[in-house]
Parts: structure tokens; C-alpha cells; sequence
């Protein structure tokens, strides 16, 4: 139900609003993009990911379209062992090393990794028509050109486990991430004036050039203390969250002119700013019998953002002076107090599970915006999930929810991005938030062969839906100076949207050889607005997944990917489709593996081409991104376990396996 594409862009069902964790805690390092996020945790640290489409009532309202857990590896066998992996290619870059050591009932776990992509080169070319007020004259807006992008971070961690005694558990960890993005933008522009009968009235051409350097840093602090009893079922837990982000960006554009007299024009900006999160919370779970389980907890989310920002204009003597209305700072904050009861039970003879819940958010946000006053709110956000077993093998569930997307600093922030005069984009601090009816119907069949089939069909209703809104200006003005030609882009919310959707997956062992996985998407959206009309547009998405086993430790994979074009309020967003190759050998016995891969290896480029409009305006975009790449991959597992039979002793109550050579 997971869809992302080239840039890194996740969707749930369709839906963008998600809520990422990092083992079930925030961090703000999805905060700056959530594609940087994602690129930099490797493959090797992730032991799987939970979907959860209609989350409890224990888990935050944050998400309309739900919740995806990056659950991170950890080991509690006793012994010492670790991993080493490394991959280069002609795009990415990834090295990681992973190290686990436990004995008695204290483990510790240290990582590293380090990921980079090369410097690319993509293509760009846009055409905007625009209309003035009497509609007499015709604006033509052409751009073509090519953008740069390079990417590289590390991260790194230690996490700690001490089993005080078999029903006391503190588990504590220290994670560290830095990323910096590197890009370079050369564009040519032309942009000319038409009356009706297409005769040039005037004609400004010129060059434009651009650079930016982004550097965060993010540090995550967990805590958590677990109690269990002699029920089972009955557990007592504590967390402390905190997570710390800081960011730099400083950016330069300058554009030159060929033609009109007119001289260069520019700005220099630096941003720099600060992002903490901190969650407490307390969670018990008490079983009233083995089939009807109570769970209540409370939480804290407290969030705190501060920015400044500099930025210097090109003077007519060529150098750069301070720019007092483009210069600002300003502090941001957002509590969230809320408290949570739920029940799950097994009812009529096991025939229907059922978990429902309630949850309660209160929220209240601090700007020093000039003239912005957000006014706290409340909301009870209900959840329920019934499941029939059919059989061993069968089962069917529905499930109701209620969440909620609040928007985030960068969305309500005032300030105007100016790096390109004739595309600028702001915030708008009068956002509110937007709220998301969810409903589910799924069917879910294993197979003894090991295959399975899963067909669920969804129901999604906003109110108050976030989405963009571009609106071309002839003439406007910004903090005392005039531009001219402006595409304005900020968040909006805009009425509301209903998605009907289904989705389909398969896994099948076609042979003892060959499996078969593959999923489709397809569903209708629907936006509606007062004063505009509204927008429906059918979507689709498949994928398809070849995995061939030769045996010896040989094994190959084909992957395909391809999302359809969709019509959205303003346009449509772009087709796009991928495919991917790998073959990997695992040597030693299956302690070292090597692998090689190729990603569309048919096409350098993947073209993008979208379409905005308004009503004075109209615009056609294509974007080349860079997407082909080879690469080969290196990874080793070492170390020795130790293997014990589980005792009461509290030093040394962990069931361990046979060594099974990792």
C-alpha cells in the first residue's frame, strides 16, 4: 500500500499525510525532507517496517493517511557479532557497519553508515502563458536550463538494554545524524509580451544562476522503562523522546540580463535555525481476562523551532548590501497534550475480535508572526477495528478512524522564497488543520506454500485538505519592492477530498524456483472547493517483483514500478515509471554476499511533465531527472554467539537459538 517515487515521496493508499517514526518515537530528521531522511538510513539497520493503515487510539491522531514505523535492527542472543556492508555505484554510494554485544542481561549495540549520491545533472524547460487583467495582452515565460544535485550524511548511533530483572527492562539509545545537500541550477529566460494578433510588443531575455548549501544536523535521545507482571498481558511503560535538530542554508542567486538595459539582479540569503521535539509518556496495559484487554496512557509532545534569516540584495555598484525587509528571525512553538483509553476484546466465542478506542488532543501553538494568532483546539479522535477469522488460513477486518494533519512551521511560515523572482513561494500562517475520516475493508488468505493474497478497499474523507495553490501575479508586492510576472505557490486549505480506493497483493510461489510478488493500486480522488469547480481524477499504480533462487546462494530479482498520471486541482501530476535489477552470491558459508545492480538501465533520464493552470494563467513543466545507475555491493556478517538454555536466572533468561553460522 506503500508507493514512492523518483524524488523520494511517500504515499500511503494514495495519501502524502503520513507519519513517519523511527521504533514507534518522532525525530526531526524527517522534519527538512523526508527524502533525505530515508535515503540516509541503510538497508542493513532496517530490520522491517510497519504499515499501519487505521492506527489506535494509542498511537498519535498525526497522519491522515497513517502511520509507516521504521522498526531498526537490535540483537538480544548473547555473544558478540556484527556486519559490514558497502556499496558503490555510479549514482549511490552506502557503507554501514553494525556491531551487537551481549552478556548476561546487559546488550549494547553500536552503528555507523555513511551514504552519498554523486553529483547529477538533470534538465529542465518550462513555458508559462499568462493573461493580463483586460485579457489584451498575452505574457509568454520561457525557461530551460539544467540543475545539479550532490547528497551526502552519515549516522550513527548506540543503543543500550539492561535486563534489571526478568520483569524490569530499560532500554536507552543516543542516535546522530548529518546530511548536506549540495545544488547548482543554470536557466536561460525569456519572457516576452504579445497582443492578440501574436505581434511582439517587448522581448527580456536573460540568464539566471543559482546555488544552494544545505547542512542539518539531528541528535535523538530515547529512554524507556518497561515493567511487566505475573499476568500476562499486564505492562507498564515509560518514554522519554527528545529530539534536537539544526539547520543551515545558505543560497545565492543572480540574474543577468541580455537585452532591455537593465541591470544584473540578485540575493545572497543565510538561514539558520534550530528544531527540538520531546515526547513523554506513560502507557499500561492490564488484561481483565485472557480475552478483553484495557490499554490508557497520556503524552506530551512539546516542539520548539527558532529561525533567522539574512539576506543581502545585488546593489548597482555590483556589491551586496543587507536587505532590512527580507532579514528576520522568529520563534515557533506547539504542545500537544493528550490522553488515550482503549479495549480490545475477543467476542461470541472468538467468532469477532474487536479493539476500539478514544483518543483526546489538545494543541496549542505560539508564533511571533506579525499579526498571527493561532487559537488552540481540541479533538477527539475515535478509532475502531473489528477482525473475523475465517479460518487458520482466512481472515477479514474492517476498521473505522479519525486523524488529524497538523501543518508544520515551514507551512505557516511568512517569509518569501525569492531565489527565483518569477517562481516565488511563502507559507500561509493561517493554515488550519486538516482532519481525515478513514475507513477500511480488507480480506487476507495465507497459503501452506507459502504465499498469500491481501484485497482491501478504502474510503478517505478531509476536511480542510492541505494541499499547493499557485496564483499568477502581473504585478506584486513584496515587503516595499515590486516584482513582476509572479507565480505565487503556498499551502492552502482547500475544501475538502474524498478518495475511494482498492488495493491488491499477491505473493506466489510460482515453483520452488521462482516467486511472484506484485500490488496494485487504483482508486478515485475527488476535490471539492466553494468557487471553484470541483476536480475528480481516476489513478492507478502496479508493481511487479521476480525473484529467482539458483541455488549454491545464488539468487536474482527484477522489479518494475509504475504510477499513472492524476488530475489534481490545478493540473495534473506526472506519469512514472522504473525498473530495477540485482543478482547476488552468497560465499562463506552465507557469512559474505556480493551483489551487483542496475536501475533503469534503458534510459539515462525519467521524464516528468506536469501541467499547472489558473484562471490568468497556464504552465507546462518537464523535468529530466538524472535516474540510471550501476552498482556493486559488498557485505559480511562475523562474530560468535553463545547458546543457552533459557533459565529463570534473572542474569540469564534470554531463549537463544542453535548458531545458524550469523
Amino acid at each position: 500500500m506503500v508507493s514512492v517515487d523518483i524524488d523520494g515521496n511517500v504515499e500511503l493508499q494514495g495519501g502524502p499525510s503520513i507519519r513517519f517514526l523511527i521504533n514507534g518515537k518522532p525525530s526531526t530528521v524527517f522534519g527538512a525532507s523526508l527524502a533525505d531522511a530515508l535515503q540516509s538510513i541503510p538497508a542493513s539497520q532496517i530490520k522491517n517496517i510497519e504499515v499501519i493503515t487505521s492506527p489506535g487510539a494509542k498511537y498519535d491522531a498525526a497522519g491522515t493517511g497513517g502511520i509507516i514505523n521504521i522498526v531498526l535492527k537490535d540483537s538480544k542472543v548473547q555473544g558478540f557479532n556484527g556486519s559490514a556492508n558497502i556499496s558503490a555505484g555510479t549514482r549511490l554510494e552506502n557503507e554501514s557497519l553494525n556491531l551487537n554485544a551481549r552478556k548476561g542481561n546487559i546488550g549494547i549495540n553500536v552503528y555507523i553508515s555513511g551514504n552519498k549520491q554523486r553529483h547529477t545533472i538533470g534538465k529542465n524547460n518550462s513555458q508559462r502563458t499568462s493573461y493580463n487583467n483586460n485579457r489584451d495582452t498575452i505574457t509568454e515565460f520561457l525557461q530551460d536550463g539544467s540543475n545539479g544535485f550532490e547528497r551526502s550524511g552519515y549516522q550513527t548511533g548506540l543503543s543500550f538494554n539492561w535486563a534489571i530483572t526478568k520483569k524490569d527492562e530499560i532500554t536507552a539509545s543516543i542516535g546522530y545524524e548529518n546530511s548536506r545537500n549540495l545544488n547548482d541550477g543554470i536557466n536561460n529566460q525569456d519572457l516576452s509580451q504579445l497582443n492578440l494578433s501574436n505581434a511582439l510588443l517587448s522581448s527580456i531575455k536573460g540568464l539566471r544562476n543559482s546555488n544552494s548549501n544545505s547542512h542539518d544536523h539531528t541528535t535523538d535521545i530515547n529512554f524507556e522503562y518497561k515493567k511487566t507482571f505475573n499476568k500476562d498481558g499486564q505492562e507498564l511503560s515509560i518514554q522519554y523522546n527528545s529530539s534536537l535538530g539544526n539547520n543551515k542554508l545558505d543560497a545565492f542567486q543572480q540574474q543577468n540580463y541580455f537585452t532591455g538595459g537593465y541591470k544584473p539582479s540578485g540575493t545572497q540569503s543565510y538561514n539558520q535555525g534550530d528544531e527540538n521535539e520531546t515526547n513523554i509518556s506513560i502507557d499500561y496495559a492490564h488484561p481483565v481476562t485472557e480475552s478483553f484487554l484495557i490499554e490508557g496512557g497520556a503524552k506530551t509532545v512539546i516542539e520548539t523551532l527558532n529561525s533567522n534569516t539574512l539576506t543581502d540584495t545585488l546593489l548597482t555598484n555590483g556589491a551586496y548590501g543587507r536587505n532590512a525587509n527580507q532579514t528576520y528571525g522568529f520563534n515557533y512553538s506547539r504542545n500537544v497534550y493528550a490522553a488515550y483509553l482503549s479495549a480490545s476484546a475477543d467476542l461470541f466465542n472468538d467468532f469477532l475480535s474487536l479493539k476500539a478506542g478514544l483518543r483526546y488532543e489538545r494543541t496549542i501553538t505560539k508564533v511571533d508572526f506579525a499579526g498571527t494568532n493561532i487559537p488552540a483546539y481540541n479533538i477527539f479522535a475515535p478509532s475502531i477495528t473489528l477482525l473475523h477469522k475465517i479460518d487458520k488460513s482466512q481472515s477479514i477486518k474492517t476498521s473505522y478512524s479519525y486523524r488529524i494533519e497538523r501543518p508544520d512551521y515551514g507551512e505557516v511560515n511568512p517569509f518569501y522564497n525569492i531565489s527565483d523572482p518569477r517562481n516565488v513561494s511563502t507559507g500561509n500562517p493561517n493554515l488550519k488543520p486538516e482532519l481525515g475520516y478513514n475507513y477500511e475493508l480488507g480480506y487476507n488468505k495465507n497459503f501452506e506454500n507459502g504465499g498469500n493474497i491481501y484485497i482491501g478497499a478504502n474510503v478517505r474523507h478531509n476536511t480542510d485538505d492541505i494541499q499547493s495553490y499557485t496564483t499568477f501575479y502581473q504585478v506584486l508586492q513584496i515587503n516595499g519592492t515590486t516584482y513582476t510576472n509572479v507565480s505565487l505557490n503556498q499551502r492552502a486549505n482547500i475544501g475538502s477530498q474524498t478518495s475511494v480506493g482498492l488495493n491488491a497483493f499477491g505473493s506466489v510461489p510460482i515453483t520452488s524456483m521462482l516467486t511472484m510478488r506484485s500490488n496494485l493500486q487504483a482508486g478515485s480522488r475527488s476535490n471539492s472547493n466553494p468557487g471553484l469547480p470541483t476536480v475528480t481524477a481516476f489513478a492507478y499504480r502496479v508493481n511487479m517483483n521476480l525473484t529467482y533462487d539458483f541455488g549454491h546462494g545464488m539468487a536474482a530479482e527484477v522489479f518494475g514500478n509504475y504510477n499513472s498520471k492524476q488530475k489534481n486541482i490545478q493540473g495534473t501530476r506526472p506519469a512514472q515509471g522504473s525498473c530495477n535489477f540485482a543478482i547476488r552470491k552468497q560465499l562463506l558459508n552465507k557469512k559474505a554476499s556480493i551483489g551487483l545492480t542496475a536501475t533503469n538501465p534503458f534510459s539515462q533520464y525519467i521524464d516528468q511533465r506536469n501541467t499547472t493552470y489558473g484562471s490568468n494563467f497556464n504552465q507546462t513543466n518537464l523535468r529530466q531527472v538524472p535516474y540510471r545507475s550501476f552498482g556493486i555491493s559488498l557485505s559480511y556478517k562475523f562474530g560468535k554467539l553463545e547458546f543457552k538454555k533459557d533459565k529463570e536466572d534473572n542474569n540469564n533468561f534470554q531463549q537463544v537459538l542453535p548458531d545458524q553460522g550469523n
